[in-house]
Formats: C-alpha cells, sequence, structure tokens
C-alpha cells in the first residue's frame, strides 16, 4: 500500500511558486469562531502523534467543541514521507467528514508501525474502517493528480508560511514551534482572544492574513 505512493516518485520535483488554497484546509469547528488555531503537522512525526493523542483531546473538548477555537490541520511530509503522504490521501480519499478520524487512527498505530517496522496491515486496516476497500485504498494511493496536489501543498506552506518542521502552530498569527502544552495553548488563546474583541471574526484563518 505504502509503494505506491513510492513508485510515484513523491517529492522528486516539487512544483515552484505552489500556493495552497485555502479552501483546502481540513478543519474542525466553529467557522466564525473569534479565533483560529493552525497547526502543521506530519502523520510521520512521532512529536505530532505525541500532541494528537496526548494534548489534543483537552485541548478539542476545551476550545473547539465550544465554538472558541477554530481548528485548522494543514499537511506537512516529514520522514519517512511514504507514510505521511500515504496516511493524508487515505484521509482525504475517506472524505471529509471522516478526514480526522483516519488520521487520528494513523497518530494512534504510529508506534506500532515503527515497532513493525510493516505499515502495510496496519493502514489497511485504518482504510477498511474508514470505509474503503483495499481496491478503493489502492486506487487512491495510485492517483497521481491527488499526490500531486498534496505535493503542492507542502511546498506553498514552505514558500509563503516558512514552514521548516512540524508540529508548528498559528495561533490567529502567533507562531509556536514544537509540541504545545494546553497550557502553553491557554495562553497564546487568551492573547487572542483578548486582541480580537467580542465581535470580531476570521475568515479563513491563513496565517497570511494574521502576520
Amino acid at each position: 500500500m505504502i509503494g505506491a505512493v513510492a513508485a510515484l516518485g513523491l517529492l522528486t520535483a516539487l512544483p515552484a511558486q505552489a500556493v495552497a488554497p485555502v479552501s483546502d484546509d481540513m478543519s474542525m469547528g466553529n467557522p466564525n469562531a473569534r479565533v483560529t488555531v493552525i497547526e502543521y503537522g506530519s502523520a510521520s512525526c512521532t512529536h505530532c502523534a505525541h500532541f494528537n493523542n496526548d494534548i489534543f483531546p483537552a485541548f478539542k473538548a476545551k476550545y473547539v467543541d465550544t465554538g472558541r477555537v477554530r481548528y485548522v490541520f494543514r499537511e506537512f511530509l516529514t520522514e519517512p514521507v511514504n507514510l505521511a503522504a500515504a496516511s493524508f490521501i487515505l484521509a482525504r480519499c475517506a472524505g471529509r467528514d471522516k478526514y480526522f478520524s483516519v488520521l487520528d487512527a494513523v497518530f494512534h498505530a504510529q508506534a506500532d508501525i515503527y515497532k513493525t517496522g510493516d505499515a502495510t496491515p496496519i493502514m489497511h486496516k485504518i482504510a477498511a474502517d474508514a470505509g474503503l476497500s483495499e481496491e478503493k485504498a489502492s486506487a487512491c494511493l495510485a492517483d497521481k493528480a491527488a499526490l500531486d496536489a498534496l505535493s503542492a501543498r507542502v511546498q506553498g506552506y514552505v514558500d509563503n508560511d516558512k514552514i521548516t518542521g512540524t508540529p508548528t502552530f498559528f495561533v490567529d498569527g502567533q507562531r509556536m514551534e514544537g509540541v504545545q502544552t494546553l497550557d502553553k495553548l491557554d495562553a497564546a488563546i487568551a492573547r487572542a482572544e483578548a486582541k480580537a474583541g467580542p465581535s470580531r471574526r476570521r475568515s479563513r484563518g491563513h496565517p497570511s492574513t494574521a502576520h
């Protein structure tokens, strides 16, 4: 399964000046929340898995589920790149309503993937749990257009938002690099809410609109 991505020659020739459209963002929460938190993460990043598994649930309950924050996840690629790319392509293939559940499953399975050194059976199960047959999952991973789009998004984040590693966060323009504790996010969100005021509305939350 992962080999289908490798066979396409991922990232051998990223397009120059690629700009990632904001409409491609994967997000959750109130679109009119006063604060937008953007995470640039990689499905193969152990620090991103730690944030997802150990910190994000409390963050989501406190801010996203209550409508205080719109959360945006932007896909980045770190080694092993093929695992990260396959995860993102499968998550998008499963549909927007299942995107975050697929990504969450990958993060929770990441340690086992690295321990066994064989991602294929685990990714097959994640795909099946999301309602993707083996044939459908293989077709998604062999979709060069999807891979090109992912590569273009990543290059856009490098060029436009100066992303060099994961996880990187923007809390209404406040850049925060590395895994963030809930306390640190609390403080950043409090600053953003104070700056926003009670009636401020955000559009789509791209960092370049907040710098």
